[in-house]
This record gives C-alpha cells, structure tokens and sequence, in this order.
C-alpha cells in the first residue's frame, strides 16, 4: 500500500507502488512493503518515537515486529519536504528522489545495512539504481560506504526503524 499524504509532482500512488514492487522484486524482498510519503513533521516525529532522534530524515524504513502480519516485509516512511530540497539541490525531479528513498528503504528491509555490511548495501544499490533508472543513490552521493560512515540503526519496542539522512 502507498499512501502520498503530501503530493509530489509526477509521482502517483499506482507508479510508486509499482516501483516499490520491482525494487522489492529486483532486491529479493519477500512480502509487501507499506509506504508512506509525507512530511517533514510526521518524520520528525516518527524518528524521536522510534528513534529518540528529534531530527526529521528522509526515510525510515520498518522491518515487522514481533507480531508481524504474515506476509508484510515492512514499512517505509519519506519526507517529501526532504526529497524536494534534495531534487532540487541534485538536479533530477522530486519523484526520482522518492523512487531512490524508496530503494534505499527495500534494501534496509531485505536485511541489508550500510554501517556494517562492508561496502555489500552500497554495491547492491548501485547495482538495482542503475538497472531501475535512477540518479545516484543515497550511499553513492554521500562517498561513504564503508562500515559506521552513514546512517544509524536503533532498535524501538516492538520492532526496529533505520534512517538517513543526506542534505
């Protein structure tokens, strides 16, 4: 399910959730994958509640607690705010910039994690980045891909949230 609480220019909720399905797809992610595209605010938010972070990031992605829905591979929540100054900033539209959040989140909920996989998230992004049509990704742009360099992981009650943030 995709829900855009906050419009972006040239992205729908059908071509985003079809993304997500060939990123989940191209990523070997089983399940479905919830997102969320809204603002900076509810980011905010969401990132001190689960993360005891009082920052907004671009996205958060969820793997299933403990009581997961059979068949749920996880969340992913993206500040539109956030993606609109990095698209600017970059040079390509907002909705590659969801499209690239959106990857970035899939990876984290197929297991993988930049601070601690030796280059393996950064490679596999790239690689999925290219074959989808994107820009350069988040780990890409940043030049950071070895281990403790980019993002951080914080475990929440019931479950576990990971963000980045890239201004």
């Amino acid at each position: 399910m995709v829900i855009l609480r906050k419009p972006v220019a040239g992205l729908s909720d059908t071509a985003l959730a079809k993304f997500v399905a060939r990123a989940s797809r191209a990523s070997r992610l089983k399940g479905t994958v919830n997102v969320l595209v809204t603002g900076s605010s509810e980011l905010r938010s969401l990132n001190r509640r689960f993360r005891d972070k009082d920052q907004a990031t671009d996205v958060l992605s969820f793997p299933p607690g403990p009581c997961f829905v059979d068949g749920l591979a996880g969340d992913i929540a993206i500040s539109a705010d956030i993606a609109k100054q990095n698209a600017r900033r970059l040079g390509h539209s907002a909705a590659q910039e969801i499209k690239i959040l959106a990857l970035h989140g899939v990876l984290h909920l197929a297991g993988y994690d930049h601070e601690r996989d030796h280059g393996a998230m950064a490679g596999k992004e790239t690689q999925l980045r290219r074959s989808l049509g994107l820009p350069r990704g988040l780990i890409e742009r940043n030049g950071k891909t070895r281990p403790g360099t980019r993002g951080v992981e914080a475990k929440a009650a019931g479950g576990g949230a990971r963000a980045t943030r890239t201004r």
